[in-house]
């Protein structure tokens, strides 16, 4: 009866371990944890039964221990968790019960002493080992993924000695699977193991589906040749593998349709992306093309939230967490925010230039809000949509530079012989455009291309120039151009704000030439304040009222 306590106090622990980390640590995914807690739970209360001498309950309830622990594997491997190609795995597993099914058919049933160890037991202690171990080689050094392992080559060591020589000793295995499983839990590391990623298609090749098959083909070939010798010795051990083999294969032909449908729903949601960007012909028509393609690759509940931000000052309006920066970038052009919660998390990819390897002059980039898990798989996808995004907005501006430049030649040709001088100024002040009157206004054959308005302006006049044309609407300023011999021009300026125009998108600047003027205040409006006048008008107007 001492002896039951103990295990119940064990089995009890390792389960309430289990499900409060689970819950205290909260990683992506809750369900494989609280599947390995049920395990534990009925593998103390069989271990309780086995203990007040009632094996034959025990066994059930140790049977359903193997088959919670199966379906926690399952979650633990599944598509876009830590191990992101499980096919081969699952390959190598059902080849290796059907081997371990054979050995023990024709090599080890045969001795007597072997013969009180349980196969069904051994053949489930060894896939859960395999699998832990490929989960330690996966997580790389994930202390949860170790103690998972130690907890299942514990249970694996005391299921082969103690039918052999049963005692406290032999029962140690049980013991370290309680502790390492219960650890596990606790331990901050174990949100490692289920962390969502991309999962990798796997490509069907021959000798790994023959691998398969065979494997699947063994147990009942197994069982037809015990049943024609007459005496079927083995029916349990034969059943259990062949349930086992079956169970892997169905999975490893679930896993290949999802992973191939989910391809072609991305390919679609892509293609038909691709043809809305492609006739997109304004930022807005590209922002409705994006989320539309985000709508059908991700499910209509995975995204709470999308900001398509056509370059860097949308971004900082979006107001977006000011962990902004890049915490994974392996091999990806997205990343994730730092420190998001276990089930949601917020995805940049910026909009990059392809196939060019270089972020866009403006920045910008597309920020999903959502869950997880559907995030990962489709990261892929929306890095893909994001650099279509790219492409489409720099089609657009290149197309309107296009048309600028067209216009700006056609004013060109219309007004090369005309006195007129005018300016197309772009709304960063640089000279987009000079009319030829300009130039020989001022003295020089070309002007820099990287010229301002203010670089032709005198100093004393350059504060208001640039005031007039950070304000908007129209308006009218007079000032003193300087020429390269240090001489003086008065103009007057004209200009009007077409920032807002989608062919222009700056400033239109008309000059006048008032040098000629004998008094450049009787030229001008009446001004109330004297003070508003360019600094070149107060000298002329100081020098007219004492010529006497």
């Amino acid at each position: 009866m001492l002896r039951a306590i103990e295990w119940i106090l064990l089995g009890s622990a390792s389960a309430a371990a289990i499900i409060a980390g689970a819950w205290w640590r909260r990683p992506a995914r809750f369900l494989p944890w609280a599947l390995l807690g049920a395990a534990i739970a009925c593998m103390g209360v069989g271990d309780v039964f086995y203990a007040v001498d009632l094996e034959t309950i025990a066994e059930y309830f140790y049977l359903a221990m193997f088959v919670m622990v199966a379906a926690a594997l399952v979650q633990f491997t599944r598509g876009g968790s830590l191990l992101v190609d499980r096919a081969r795995l699952i390959d190598l597993l059902a080849w290796a019960c059907s081997t371990l099914l054979v050995i023990w058919v024709f090599i080890i049933g045969s001795t007597n002493d072997l013969g009180k160890i349980s196969a069904a037991d051994v053949i489930g202690d060894l896939l859960l080992t395999s699998v832990a171990l490929r989960l330690v080689m996966a997580a790389g050094r994930n202390p949860s993924a170790k103690l998972l392992l130690s907890g299942a080559a514990g249970m694996l060591i005391s299921d082969i000695v103690y039918p052999l020589a049963p005692g406290p000793l032999t029962e140690t295995g049980y013991i370290v699977l309680y502790v390492s499983w219960g650890v596990a839990a606790l331990h901050p590391s174990m949100t490692g193991l289920t962390q969502p990623m991309a999962p990798r298609l796997t490509p069907w090749r021959r000798p790994w589906a023959a691998l398969l098959g065979a494997s699947v083909a063994t147990p009942p070939l197994v069982l037809l040749y015990e049943a024609i010798r007459g005496d079927v010795h083995d029916g349990v051990v034969i059943a259990v593998a062949g349930a086992i083999t079956l169970t892997l294969a169905i999975t490893r032909l679930a896993d290949s349709v999802s992973l191939s449908g989910q391809a072609l729903n991305r390919e679609r949601g892509l293609r038909t992306a691709t043809a809305a960007l492609v006739a997109a012909v304004d930022p807005p028509a590209v922002d409705v093309a994006v989320r539309s393609a985000v709508a059908v690759l991700l499910p209509a509940a995975a995204v709470t939230d999308i900001v398509f931000a056509a370059d860097d000052r949308q971004l900082l309006a979006e107001a977006l967490p000011a962990t902004s920066g890049p915490a994974d970038r392996s091999g990806h052009r997205s990343w994730w925010l730092r420190d998001p919660p276990a089930d949601e998390a917020t995805l940049v990819c910026p909009l990059w230039l392809e196939p060019l390897a270089v972020a866009r002059p403006g920045g910008g980039a597309l920020v999903l809000t959502g869950r997880r898990d559907d995030l990962a798989m489709a990261r892929d996808a929306l890095e893909v949509l994001a650099g279509q995004a790219a492409l489409a907005l720099d089609r657009i501006s290149l197309v309107e530079a296009v048309g600028r430049r067209d216009s700006d030649l056609y004013l060109r040709a219309v007004i090369r012989n005309t006195a007129d001088m005018m300016l197309v100024i772009d709304e960063d002040q640089r000279i987009r455009y000079a009319s030829p009157a300009l130039r020989t206004l001022l003295g020089q054959e070309e002007l820099s291309p990287l010229a301002t308005l203010a670089d032709l302006v005198h100093p004393d006049d350059r504060g208001q120039v640039r005031r007039a044309l950070l304000s908007s609407g129209d308006g009218t300023v007079f000032c003193a151009l300087r020429r390269p011999d240090h001489t003086q021009v008065y103009v007057e300026v004209t200009y009007r704000d077409l920032r807002a125009d989608r062919l222009v998108q700056g400033y239109v600047v008309t000059l006048r030439d008032v040098t000629k003027a004998h008094d450049p205040v009787e030229q001008m409006p009446h001004l109330d304040h004297v003070d508003e006048l360019p600094a070149w008008v107060n000298r002329r107007s100081a020098q007219h009222k004492f010529r006497y």
